[in-house]
């Protein structure tokens, strides 16, 4: 039989027939008309080849497949309301893993909190920390991780992602103490520009930001170093004559227990702040264990909200 030309809504009121034995009263307890069941009644006596309900005396009872039916039928509709009914999330109960994936010193300035709130929150869940790639929104449409944390945006399918921020900064200038730019209360932006720079390019393509900033002034700058990570910079700055521009949020955890130190940029640049988003693919949007792992990262981010 095919199931698509069944209604499946007959195997309800089959259900009422078979514990009622009575038309009128299986339709009172469906809150249905009394013509209605009878026509339910008969299609399903049509579609199954069988009566049901056969009449004795002054009544009726059920006929020898009704009675195997009655047995077979609560299990069945528990299991499709089961099927029907939102899946629940209970994080003291479940099991399972949380993978996400971020830049190395992004997940080391807010992933901490997150992994201490799942330890108390859902002591059995895991968290798997999956080391970037350029390709990571990837990683998110082909299932392979929930959430990534970035400042970039997909290159196509936005529609496809969902996000909302974590994290805003602007930007700031990095050096080692001993350069001479360490000891100026501001620095100018021709003596910014004839600096040696280090530059961190994630995805390891075209100029930097400030590159394309200078240029709107006429100037240039000399990248001597280009790293792939945030996490070097304080073993390059160190006793270099080298200044990097990176994010305030970066800069204040590169700095501790090193010989770097944070200046203002040009008062000439306007830069846009850097907010770091949480991203998620639709795939994983109606899932109860990401909803609720969104939901706790949204009190941890954002907790006005």
């Amino acid at each position: 039989m095919n199931l698509r030309s069944v209604d499946l809504n007959l195997l309800v009121v089959l259900q009422a027939l078979l514990a009622e034995r009575h038309v009128s009263k299986a339709a009172e307890r469906l809150q249905m008309s009394q013509p209605a069941v009878s026509r339910a009644l008969q299609r399903l006596r049509q579609t199954l080849d069988d009566p049901f309900l056969v009449r004795i005396g002054n009544g009726y009872d059920l006929s020898a497949r009704a009675v195997d039916l009655e047995k077979q039928l609560k299990p069945l509709l528990q299991d499709v309301a089961s099927i029907m009914q939102p899946e629940e999330f209970n994080p003291e109960l479940a099991e399972g893993v949380v993978k996400l994936t971020g830049l190395d010193l992004e997940l080391i300035l807010l992933m901490p909190d997150v992994v201490r709130m799942l330890r108390e929150k859902a002591p059995k869940l895991r968290v798997e920390i999956v080391s970037q790639q350029p390709e990571h929104f990837e990683y998110l449409a082909r299932g392979e991780v929930h959430f990534t944390i970035t400042g970039l945006s997909p290159d196509s399918g936005q529609d496809q992602f969902r996000r909302f921020p974590i994290a805003r900064t602007g930007h700031v200038c990095v050096m080692d103490q001993s350069n001479p730019l360490a000891s100026q209360r501001s620095i100018s932006l021709n003596d910014y520009a004839q600096a040696s720079h280090g530059l961190v390019s994630i995805t390891g393509k075209g100029p930097g930001m400030m590159d394309i900033e200078l240029e709107r002034f006429g100037l240039d700058r000399s990248v001597m170093l280009r790293l792939a990570s945030f996490m070097s910079v304080a073993e390059f700055g160190q006793g270099s004559d080298l200044i990097f521009t990176l994010p305030e949020v970066m800069a204040q955890h590169l700095v501790k227990s090193s010989s770097l130190v944070i200046k203002p940029l040009p008062v000439e640049f306007d830069l846009p702040e850097v907010v770091l988003y949480l991203y998620w693919h639709e795939r994983f949007h109606q899932d109860p264990m990401c909803r609720w792992v969104r939901s706790q990262l949204l009190s941890i981010f954002q907790p006005d909200l």
